[in-house]
């Protein structure tokens, strides 16, 4: 059973077309929503984002009151560095990923020990859902908690305005299966947790 969910930090996008800025430059450092879910014997960072040790650790504290090694299970939706900065600071936690992207983030060395393949579920209570688009092996999560169903749903979704209009960022690998994905997550989930904003509800 999932007793609680909290957002470690609320990310940002490096540019936002909702802004009025162009996609063709960045205007700041991205930095990916990180999420925290306890449940019976179990406490997941959900792509931990922050590269500095201490600021990680600081957020961490700021937001749960818990201390790094108190982590024990991680997950990274899908490759990109922004999502898995962080990682290597939950020295004491298992890491998973779907297998692809384990694959690949294995495959460049940048870590002390490996990304495990996570099969289809993390326990009995958290499910992972393929979510392509804006890369082809992405994943995201769902687990219900207080009667509602929840998806953390990475770059699936990178902020509540391309939720509504189904729209991918500037760089997914196939936008109509990035819009067919966003629409299929609004059928399913009673809030979504985005990569790069707060969370919010679907309306569903």
């Amino acid at each position: 059973m999932i007793h609680r969910w909290d957002i470690i930090t609320i990310g940002n996008l490096s540019r936002n077309r909702y802004w009025g800025e162009s996609e063709q430059q960045a205007y700041r450092p991205a930095l990916c929503t990180c999420t925290l879910i306890r449940g019976d014997g179990l406490t997941l960072i959900v792509d931990p984002s922050i590269a500095d040790l201490k600021q990680m650790a600081t957020e961490l504290d700021r937001r749960t009151g818990l201390n790094l090694d108190a982590i024990n299970m991680a997950f990274i939706t899908h490759a990109h560095g922004d999502h898995h900065a962080g990682l290597r600071h939950f020295a004491k936690a298992r890491w998973f990923s779907s297998p692809s992207v384990a694959q690949a983030i294995n495959s460049t060395a940048q870590y002390p020990r490996p990304v495990e393949p996570a099969g289809a579920s993390l326990g009995n209570d958290i499910a992972l859902l393929p979510t392509p688009g804006h890369t082809l092996d992405h994943h995201s999560l769902r687990f219900t908690c207080d009667g509602k169903s929840i998806v953390i749903a990475g770059d699936a979704v990178m902020t509540r305005d391309f939720f509504t209009d189904r729209r991918g960022f500037h760089n997914s690998a196939d936008f109509a299966v990035a819009s067919a994905t966003i629409t299929r997550l609004s059928t399913i989930a009673d809030l979504i947790i985005p990569g790069h904003d707060n969370y919010f509800l679907t309306g569903r």
